[in-house]
């Protein structure tokens, strides 16, 4: 189904083979530019149609005319120079010079994940503007950048889930060469990438797939758009195709992991999951290649079926997000409680968070009227990642409000604090280390102006359940929207965002050294709440650590637990001067039945 580029190196002519699964035509052809022709296409079993043709070079604009009608861009195409409506374009993804082959992938439970989209993420919104800053990501200590999807969609604004051409590197970002290169700088200074793939659905504009055969269901619906269709008639080529477009990012483009966005809304009642058999199929890739890589899904049913073993009935998928640790934290601070925030917003449920990954593990949802979620106790506390903040949670807000600016500079210190103790995988949402207070919007630039309007509209209807005001929200299609979610890069221009960085810069440290932070184990941890005060323990062989965290927004003094062997040295207050803090007010050592003033909106660290 992938377009293959061969270069011999016995006489001058390119050959170039074309594949394209059209069951839905009687005539293929494909039209090129360079040279200018016409050939009609052989067919081959299952609705396949393949051409050889002589005198293709690297460059050649090419289309598929179905039925001698309409001519299309092609389904697997790997590059969009045009944009959505324009042709394809032939490349080579062989002729990389690639520099990592030493590279080995940072194992799941040691990742310091880092959330960033390309367009926002730097002045220049491509692949070299992230490349400028990788000094600077390295410094801070992230190991892994997690890149919003990339694959072509239309206009040069957008999140990404709008992709029409999942094959194809969006061009305004630097195609699939700025991709490779960005890739092969990460590796080289021993950064991990994982990227952000939408398998669920499609986007409205240029969506040419369903004029050449069965790549939509009609049995089920999203929000977003018909879902693929993984398990009725035809599906075999459709999930071939998925499959064969994971494989080509973690085989051509060495990318370490992908991101699976909305797996509750993949639709497979087939015998053999395509979420398995897509596990599947990487997990041979890594025997093929010696090197591991990671599949992680994006699911808001709480459910361990998609991270649990097959022997166990589960996908085999490494891991997934977990949006109640988010949930639990954002409602506890803020007081929000509209949208599915009223299901949260209780202490207990913060440390159920931190201690078992899900709250809702078989508990009513007000929010959504039903019993849902399973238990986590099967599953490693590595296999959970948690954030405070994600492009979902900011973006998908009417004001695209960071945390920062909801709760404060202190509580964000605090809340950071939390994530960075409790036993799951860390992400990070581009800017938040120095505590970036620019918005980020949802944001589109679809050449159709109905679109656009649509778009609109649909985000008017969406804040319906979130906000009195709904009507007031920003255009999406607006360049100022966009231009208003850039990062400001003010870390080092003021006092509060330099503490803020050098306090992301210890805790980070703390959790990649200390030999119990390091390692993701829930079953060596305890933790209770108070009045909002937490007090969280883990331990591994002799090690300890001790963290008391206040959520008040006044100063707490608290008795050391009577059971705490020896004298344990602080680590880490978040209300030091050194983070941005006016007093400290914490002692330097404590011991079991000590008195110890706790700042308001603070976290002590301490260990043995």
């Amino acid at each position: 189904m992938k377009q293959k580029t061969i270069f011999p190196s016995f006489f001058n002519k390119t050959i170039c083979e074309f594949n394209v699964w059209a069951p839905k035509a009687s005539v293929v052809e494909i039209e090129t530019d360079s040279p200018t022709q016409s050939v009609k296409m052989k067919l081959q079993d299952f609705g396949y149609w393949s051409a050889t043709l002589e005198d293709i070079m690297v460059g050649t604009r090419y289309r598929y005319k179905i039925n001698n009608g309409e001519s299309f861009p092609d389904p697997t195409s790997l590059s969009q120079p045009d944009g959505v409506h324009g042709a394809s374009e032939v490349i080579n993804l062989n002729n990389f010079k690639w520099t990592d082959e030493d590279w080995q992938n940072i194992p799941f439970a040691e990742m310091i994940q880092y959330e960033l989209h390309t367009g926002t993420f730097s002045p220049e919104g491509n692949f070299d503007g992230i490349r400028s800053r990788l000094a600077y990501l390295k410094e801070l200590g992230i190991n892994t950048i997690e890149i919003l999807p990339v694959s072509q969609f239309s206009g040069h604004r957008n999140w990404g889930y709008d992709g029409v051409y999942p094959f194809a590197v969006q061009n305004s970002y630097g195609g699939a060469k700025g991709l490779m290169n960005l890739v092969d700088e990460c590796h080289k200074i021993g950064i991990a990438v994982i990227l952000d793939v939408v398998y669920n659905h499609f986007g409205p504009e240029g969506n040419y797939v369903g004029n050449f055969g069965h790549y939509f269901s009609g049995k089920y619906s999203t929000p977003w758009g018909k879902p693929l269709n993984f398990d009725d008639a035809y599906c075999d080529a459709v999930r071939h195709f998925i499959i064969q477009n994971a494989l080509m990012w973690c085989r051509d483009f060495h990318i370490d992991g992908l991101r699976l966005d909305a797996v509750h809304a993949i639709f497979d009642f087939g015998a053999t999951h395509i979420l398995q058999e897509l596990a599947r199929n990487l997990d041979e890739l890594s025997i093929e290649t010696g090197k591991k890589y990671h599949l992680i899904a994006e699911s808001h049913l709480n459910d361990v079926r998609f991270i649990s073993p097959v022997s166990k009935g589960g996908y085999g998928i490494d891991a997934q997000w977990s949006d109640d640790f988010h949930h639990s934290v954002h409602a506890l601070v803020t007081n929000e409680r509209n949208g599915y925030y009223v299901d949260f917003g209780e202490p207990w449920q913060l440390s159920k968070a931190i201690k078992n990954a899900f709250v809702f593990d078989r508990q009513y949802s007000d929010f959504r009227k039903k019993t849902y979620g399973n238990s986590t106790e099967n599953n490693s506390a590595g296999q959970f990642v948690i954030f405070s903040q994600n492009h979902d949670q900011v973006g998908n807000r009417k004001n695209g409000e960071r945390l920062i600016s909801l709760a404060g500079f202190e509580m964000a210190k605090l809340i950071a604090g939390t994530m960075f103790v409790a036993p799951n995988v860390p992400m990070l949402f581009m800017g938040e280390e120095y505590g970036e207070r620019n918005p980020f919007y949802y944001f589109v630039s679809h050449l159709d102006s109905r679109l656009n309007r649509l778009v609109s509209e649909g985000r008017k209807k969406e804040f319906e359940n979130f906000y009195a005001d709904a009507d007031n929200v920003p255009d999406p299609a607006s360049p100022e929207t966009f231009e208003k979610s850039k990062l400001s890069w003010a870390v080092g221009e003021n006092s509060e965002s330099s503490a803020m960085f050098k306090y992301y810069k210890a805790m980070i440290k703390l959790r990649k050294t200390h030999p119990v932070l390091n390692i993701p184990d829930k079953d060596q941890l305890e933790i209770t709440e108070d009045d909002k005060i937490f007090m969280l323990r883990r331990w591994r062989t002799d090690h300890f650590l001790f963290a008391v965290m206040n959520y008040n927004k006044h100063d707490m003094e608290v008795t050391i637990p009577g059971d705490i062997e020896g004298s344990l040295h602080k680590l880490i207050d978040s209300s030091a001067s050194e983070f941005g803090g006016k007093e400290v007010k914490s002692p330097s050592a404590i011991s079991a039945g000590r008195q110890v003033i706790v700042s308001k909106e603070s976290i002590l660290i301490y260990s043995r």
